[in-house]
């Protein structure tokens, strides 16, 4: 059985679902993750170039390994409409064993 620390959970937020879902699929087919929840309609207040903006967007929750995470990135930036996109890695530090050996073999 795989370790949870040889896991992770990525969060990146987009602008919709249309967005959301195709990067979803951008990953999923190119096994840099097992998994990808999207959590619509949360809304974010944050800074842009100097100012408080806020809008609406898709939370995506990717489970990955921690040996995706650089190919993983590099696919999230490539087709992502932002300038800036959030790419925020959370170890993991436990997990059930049935589900983490389903993550290894999900997960490319």
């Amino acid at each position: 059985m795989k370790s949870a620390a040889a896991f992770a959970l990525v969060l990146v937020t987009a602008p919709n679902l249309k967005t959301a879902r195709a990067l979803a699929r951008t990953v999923l087919k190119d096994k840099l993750a097992a998994c990808v929840n999207l959590v619509p309609q949360i809304e974010s207040h944050y800074w842009w170039q100097g100012k408080i903006e806020s809008g609406a967007e898709v939370l995506m929750v990717i489970k990955t390994r921690k040996t995706r995470l650089k190919a993983l990135e590099k696919a999230i930036l490539a087709a992502h409409p932002y300038d800036t996109p959030e790419f925020l890695v959370l170890p993991l530090t436990a997990g059930n064993g049935n589900y983490l050996q389903w993550l290894a073999a999900s997960s490319g």
